[in-house]
């Protein structure tokens, strides 16, 4: 699966991922007004989701939705989220589930069914939320990697696990030193690599990724360095504070490496001043635009 996001990521020429986290208040006024319940919130949502995948499915190779702003919504929330999952799949975009799963044993393996594999009832089998890949925590160690890296194995799949976070208070745990004199993020960046050793594509880069935020330009310096191997998801440009320029560490020399997330600032760029006039889907695609030119700008620099 990471070959086939690099080989969209050069043909777009374009290392972005839309985040759908859509909150229902994101949306213009028009599409808010008159919505009283869970199911209106939830289906206002699909509605501007469809749009803005509409807008950017040409010049964009992925999307990553975020459960969180569905399942706030409840149950109409979580269909919301399999018809955004089922929509962005066919329009041709390459979907990642931003879901962070962490457990072990049995449970991680009904996790890594739900988003990357199959679920068997009876004589059916089925994907209930079939996705491209997978955000995951990997702070339980190995048992809650494994059944995602079976699934990973059967069906072509990927998964991103957490190494060092964009929150300011990631540092609380990530950046403590062990006794070897390396830190948290570092040595679950060796983990990555290793849990990704078997599953390495023709460009170099496994099917196991890892999330790096591009708040932390220094640790992720660190992390190209440490994990050659690997891919990265890369949160924070835009409104958490992260620029094209403290990101351009996460890409080698090819200009490979990375793909680089922006949420707010495309789903509401129709809010901001430089967009102004523009109807959101307009907006969106625009700011992908210009996203796209400033993360060439830095990363070919």
């Amino acid at each position: 699966m990471i070959d086939k996001l690099i080989e969209k990521i050069e043909r777009l020429q374009n290392p972005t991922v839309v985040g759908l986290d859509t909150s229902f208040d994101y949306l213009p006024e028009d599409m808010r007004a008159g919505v009283k319940d869970a199911a209106g919130a939830a289906e206002a949502v699909v509605s501007f989701n469809k749009k803005i995948v509409d807008a950017v499915k040409d010049i964009v190779p992925a999307v990553k939705v975020q459960i969180a702003y569905y399942e706030m919504y409840g149950v109409e929330g979580m269909r919301a989220f399999a018809q955004t999952v089922r929509c962005a799949k066919e329009a041709g975009l390459i979907v990642m589930t931003d879901a962070k799963r962490n457990d072990i044993g049995a449970t991680a393996e009904c996790y890594a069914k739900a988003y990357l594999g199959e679920t068997a009832v009876g004589e059916e089998r089925f994907s209930a939320f079939d996705s491209d890949f997978l955000t995951v925590n990997g702070y339980l160690g190995s048992d809650g990697i494994k059944p995602f890296l079976s699934w990973m194995e059967k069906r072509d799949k990927g998964i991103f696990v957490l190494v060092k976070t964009s929150n300011k208070s990631s540092g609380e745990l990530q950046d403590m030193k062990l006794e070897n004199g390396k830190t948290v993020y570092e040595y679950m960046g060796s983990l990555v690599e290793g849990w990704g050793s078997g599953c390495i594509g023709k460009y170099g880069y496994s099917d196991v990724g890892a999330v790096v935020g591009a708040t932390h330009p220094v640790q992720a310096a660190i992390l190209r360095k440490e994990m050659p191997h690997t891919f990265f998801l890369i949160p924070g440009y835009g409104a958490p504070g992260g620029t094209a320029d403290d990101l351009k560490v996460c890409f080698d020399q090819n200009g490979r490496g990375g793909i680089v997330n922006s949420s707010r600032g495309i789903l509401c760029a129709y809010r901001q001043d430089k967009y102004k006039g523009m109807a959101f889907d307009e907006a969106a695609r625009k700011a992908c635009e210009d996203m796209k030119a400033d993360l060439n700008r830095a990363i070919f620099d």
